[in-house]
């Protein structure tokens, strides 16, 4: 779709903080052409509640993607909404949440996708504006490594190993993002740790909100959740989806190819700061216009 878009209608719904426990109230509404993704704290007083999806926002990729605007104010776990907010195509948008963190809901993004269409979609009367990668950028830290790269179209390939576990192993996953892939492939795979990782986390007052229900626990080389896995790769389906997410925070859609070998959120963001400081490597541009608006909205 060449025109930017936003939500249709209001809609709510309410759920667990993954590291706090709390219950959290979530509000998704329309926003004007060229507003962007801004999330708005409404529990703090409004000079400080307001944060943008930003990528030079970001102040912790520990345990999750987490924002902290110049007044302080933080929210976190904002990659499994901003992934399905990329993955339906929604430019514009304000998110506002009753506490620090989003609800982790089931793990994954399918719920965001499920609230976002059923508000229904609206195109708007401005052009959508890409950001398309101009030349190489790549990160490396240790074994870790990603890389963006020109291309026509928004691509994301990516590698996981995990050689204390033969349920994982090496996993290797490849989606390109449009007609609606990203519902398809990867919306409804689910974050995953360690039990051990669970104790540790719990132990330190985080993962407070975590259950079978909202991630996938892998014990020795078993899975401990009742239903299993909802895909054989699961995991790096779930990686890629972090990635869109991740990436999403660039401000406007990526016109590249992401290579990850072992990626994470500290990667995921390092690569779009190291991709900012070269202003050979990107450039923002308008969408080119195929079609009658009137005709799609």
């Amino acid at each position: 779709m060449s025109w930017q878009q936003t939500l249709n209608s209001n809609i709510h719904c309410a759920g667990t903080g993954l590291h706090s426990g709390r219950r959290v109230h979530l509000a998704l509404r329309p926003a004007p052409a060229d507003h962007g993704i801004v999330f708005i704290r409404t529990d703090v007083p409004r000079d400080r509640a307001v944060i943008p999806a930003r990528w030079d926002l970001v102040t912790d990729t520990r345990l999750c993607t987490l924002l902290t605007n110049a007044q302080g104010t933080q929210i976190g776990t904002v990659e499994h909404l901003m992934a399905a907010l990329r993955g339906c195509g929604i430019d514009n948008a304000v998110v506002e949440v009753s506490g620090p963190e989003l609800p982790i809901m089931d793990g994954s993004s399918a719920p965001f996708i499920f609230l976002i269409e059923c508000a229904g979609i609206k195109v708007q009367d401005q052009p959508r504006r890409l950001i398309r990668v101009l030349k190489d950028v790549r990160v490396q830290d240790g074994d870790k490594i990603v890389s963006l790269s020109p291309s026509p179209v928004s691509t994301f390939r990516a590698e996981i190993i995990y050689d204390n576990t033969a349920l994982i192993r090496r996993q290797e996953g490849f989606l390109r993002l449009t007609d609606g892939a990203f519902k398809a492939e990867v919306a409804d795979c689910r974050t995953f740790g360690f039990a051990h990782e669970v104790e540790a986390m719990r132990k330190a007052g985080l993962g407070l909100g975590g259950s079978l229900d909202n991630a996938i626990v892998i014990e020795g080389d078993r899975v401990l959740n009742p239903g299993g896995l909802r895909h054989a790769d699961e995991f790096i389906r779930h990686k890629i989806l972090d990635a869109v997410g991740d990436l999403y925070l660039a401000g406007h859609q990526i016109l590249g190819h992401f290579q990850g070998t072992r990626p994470g959120h500290a990667m995921n963001n390092a690569l779009l700061r190291a991709m900012f400081a070269d202003e050979q490597a990107w450039r923002l541009e308008d969408a080119p216009v195929w079609e009658d608006r009137a005709a799609v909205a």
